[in-house]
């Protein structure tokens, strides 16, 4: 008899060798009375399908669409259905599932032929989904020999997991059975279509949106909002992926082996530069109008979206365009910190907006547009104190003033001045390829790995505690830095194509020392797991004033 204790609720209970999590599941779901129904489960903090089967003494801890892990494997079954209606109604058709969008998934369908989909596609689109699910159609799982699962791939002409596959190095891969239809994921899925009840498709742009469960509330779909600036961002990327000939790991993979990591790396840092360049120019040209000229421009993103850097660089193109660029940060009108909002567990909010003196910092901006000389503070972070050292600021007639921070585009902090004075960007690095068609890399992801690499390097954080913070500053953003995203007058994408390539050098052996007894480990364990497809590529090649030296070191522009 097995033992198996469930961390839901801390009891143990005695089982047979071999039996489901789904199995276990029930006997504890009387008992347990979650409050959504459960998707999946972690089986020593590693995330698991409910169909696997248990032969040793484990801890177990079930898992609804709430939790990130859930509501991963939620969206990845419901793709799965997505791709086999699409392929029931239009045969030989190619979804890509790219990117997300609106708080839902942004897919593109190209039908047999590049036929248009015709007026009622998705309606029938839509029908057979749901067919899929009152059938409760089971999905099944196969692990094969890699040469196995390349072969089935082959025959139903997935180049995108065939050229992924073949270049990961693994000796056995698992693949998917919906019905007739094969798939592949790099996760586990749902027992079956009937758990997924909470869905909806419908026309975006070009394309199809996917609609999903709201994470904090499965039982309804999430609230959509517009984001047809995002959508501009992304389609972007779209035509960089394009020109670098390079849509999925697969590419990245196997243009590395044939010796254009390199090129990859230039041509990357290029496409990047050519950006910032128009963005200045436009800066240049709008700073220069008669009748309404800017004179602020405000910079923001997301945490370890490459803000410093990117303002630091577009700093040099605004120098090239005969502007005089003056940068401070928001952080340095941080509260003093016996002041700063706390959050329900106690623990200081610092990205909170109220974090932030916005009445002091309007009124700096209000005073150095107007011409006058200001003393801007510094923030102490060692003794969680503003301080006045005598730093004077002045702006001239060709300054332009640079201001960065998670807050920037906030209107609360820039109430005074004149929006015609204000120029604003949005910073994101947005996933630099997906692993195939159908397994998009979450932003969230590339993020993560490099507040962890940074965190580590620093010597700030343990790649566990960056983990453990996680969950927080992503909540944040939702509330306090996303809502403001589409106001941008510019979007920048600070992602390189081969940047998992080079991240995983760093990461590996920092994720690997996350221990396996701790809540972390289930995240460092998926994260490894994905970064494992990318084949290795040094940073050496890696310019000093590129984005990703921000993180992994060695740039050439001096940070606080």
């Amino acid at each position: 008899m097995l033992q198996i204790r469930c961390k839901n609720n801390n009891v143990t209970k005695s089982f047979l060798e071999g039996t489901s999590l789904l199995e276990v599941y029930q006997d504890f779901a009387e008992e347990l009375n979650m409050p959504y129904p459960v998707v999946s489960a972690k089986v020593n903090n590693t995330s698991q399908g409910l169909k696997f089967r248990l032969f040793q003494n484990r801890d177990v801890e079930f898992m609804d669409a709430t939790t990130g892990s859930g509501h991963r494997v939620y969206v990845r079954s419901l793709s799965f259905v997505l791709y086999k209606a699409a392929t029931d109604v239009f045969p030989g058709c190619k979804l890509f599932i790219e990117h997300t969008l609106s708080r839902g998934y942004y897919c593109n369908l190209k039908l047999r032929g590049s036929e248009p989909l015709p007026q009622d596609g998705i309606d029938s689109i839509r029908q057979r989904m749901a067919e899929i699910v009152r059938m409760d159609m089971p999905f099944r799982r196969f692990e094969a020999t890699t040469e196995e699962a390349l072969r089935v791939f082959r025959e139903r002409g997935f180049a995108d997991k065939v050229k992924l596959i073949e270049s990961s190095g693994q000796i056995y891969t698992d693949y998917y059975m919906l019905g007739d239809t094969v798939d592949y994921y790099y996760g586990p899925l749902v027992p079956s279509a009937g758990y997924l009840q909470v869905w909806d498709i419908e026309p975006c742009f070009d394309g199809l949106l996917l609609r999903v469960p709201d994470q904090n509330n499965p039982t309804q779909l999430a609230p959509k909002i517009e984001q047809p600036k995002t959508f501009g961002m992304f389609a972007e990327k779209v035509r960089w992926d394009i020109i670098m000939r390079l849509s999925n790991a697969g590419d990245v993979n196997k243009a590395i082996l044939s010796g254009y990591a390199s090129e990859l790396i230039q041509v990357s840092e290029a496409l990047q530069e050519k950006k910032i360049v128009q963005i200045a120019e436009e800066i240049d040209k709008r700073f220069h109008d008669p009748d309404k000229p800017i004179r602020l421009v405000l910079v923001t993103g997301p945490s370890s979206s490459g803000k410093t850097t990117f303002c630091k660089r577009l700093s040099v193109q605004l120098l090239a365009c005969g502007l005089r660029p003056m940068i401070f940060s928001t952080d340095d009108y941080f509260v003093n910190r016996v002041d700063t909002p706390k959050l329900p567990s106690g623990e200081y909010d610092f990205d909170n907006v109220s974090a932030v003196d916005a009445e002091l910092l309007d009124d700096h901006l209000t005073r150095l547009l107007a011409g006058e000389r200001v003393e801007v503070p510094t923030y102490n972070f060692v003794t969680g104190k503003r301080e006045y050292n005598g730093r004077r600021l002045k702006l001239q007639n060709d300054c332009v003033l640079i201001i960065e921070g998670i807050h920037a585009l906030n209107p609360v902090l820039t109430q005074r001045v004149e929006e015609s004075m204000k120029f604003k960007i949005y910073v994101s690095a947005l996933t630099s390829v997906s692993l195939d068609d159908h397994n998009w890399i979450p932003t969230q992801d590339n993020r993560l790995l490099r507040r962890i690499i940074r965190d580590y390097n620093k010597g700030a954080f343990t790649a566990q505690q960056t983990i453990g913070q996680w969950h927080n500053v992503c909540e944040a953003e939702e509330k306090w830095i996303l809502p403001f995203q589409e106001t941008a007058d510019a979007m920048f994408n600070s992602a390189l194509n081969i940047e998992f390539a080079v991240l995983r050098t760093h990461a590996e052996i920092i994720l690997a020392s996350v221990p396996r007894n701790c809540p972390e480990y289930s995240e460092a364990h998926r994260l490894l797991k994905f970064i494992h497809f990318f084949i290795p590529v040094d940073d050496k090649e890696i310019p000093p004033t590129s984005i990703m030296r921000e993180f992994v070191g060695g740039s050439s522009f001096k940070y606080k």
